[in-house]
């Protein structure tokens, strides 16, 4: 079970952190570019057990979004080793953004805790987790780390406010946002074609927010959207481009996040514009 699967750098750094029971132990990575921590949570009533990554990252050191722009290094999970799993979702807390030589990245510096849902095969069982781990850290200088985890989550444990804290970080749906319509559409351009989304958006603070939009497909890669707000709509632009071969949009795939001042949102699905 394999989860953000494009591309990774080549393994850099390896480290192994042991979990027996409920407890954690701290992992350190060359350079102490980042400490990570798996924070083991506790069984909820629907019988998923929500536990968490935490990432202590060193002073000016970053770490990447699920998905990082251009400038970044994706993470990738693999569960393949893990019993009494069924699925991990993560739930990302809502990023930064960061410039540097003019090239965009979306990421978290300092620490971030990233809540992990997992649904068991058997909600009363223990859940036994082996899983690797690649994440980009960067300074100066990007390095990708690769670390190892093996944990046993038993059917209990009281919820930890470290991964409530950072659920509660997470973008808005678009409901709770207050968002209207939204249409997109392709249109040919260059080398690919032009993916233009239309958005009815409230105020998300100050100036213009940032917008990302990702679709499920590995093969599909598209660049930083040009966003600007008119006739009272947020409408944002991008190049896309299928490295697979010809490009069919599924409109209730697609992923819209808006980055804004003070809030962000997550758009799942648009309309045909």
């Amino acid at each position: 079970m394999t989860f953000f699967s494009p591309p990774f750098a080549a393994v850099l750094a390896a480290a192994l952190i042991g979990l027996p029971g409920a407890g954690a132990a701290d992992i350190v990575t060359p350079r102490d570019a980042v400490e990570a921590r798996l924070l083991p949570g506790w069984r909820q009533a629907d019988g998923t057990h929500m536990a968490a990554l935490s990432l202590q990252l060193a002073p000016g050191w970053k770490t990447y979004w699920r998905a990082p722009g251009d400038a970044g290094i994706p993470p990738r999970f693999d569960w393949d080793g893990s019993e009494n799993l069924d699925r991990v979702d993560p739930h990302w807390p809502r990023p930064e953004i960061f410039v540097v030589s003019g090239m965009r990245s979306i990421g978290y510096s300092d620490e971030v805790v990233l809540p992990l849902r997992i649904t068991p095969h058997a909600g009363a069982d223990p859940i036994t987790i082996s899983a690797r781990m690649e994440i980009g850290v960067c300074e100066d200088i990007c390095m990708p780390v690769d670390f190892s985890v093996r944990a046993v989550l038993p059917a209990g444990g009281a919820p930890d406010p470290r991964i409530t804290a950072a659920l509660a970080t997470e973008p808005e749906t678009a409901a709770a946002a207050g968002v209207g319509r939204v249409t997109c559409r392709l249109a040919p351009a260059g080398d690919g074609m032009e993916l233009t989304a239309r958005m009815a958006v409230p105020s998300l603070g100050a100036g213009t927010p940032a917008v990302v939009f990702e679709l499920p497909d590995p093969d599909v890669w598209i660049g930083e959207a040009d966003v600007r707000r008119e006739d009272g709509a947020l409408t944002a632009t991008a190049e896309i481009i299928d490295y697979g071969g010809a490009l069919m949009l599924d409109r209730s795939a697609l992923r819209i996040t808006l980055l804004g001042s003070e809030k962000a949102v997550d758009i799942r699905g648009c309309d045909g514009g």
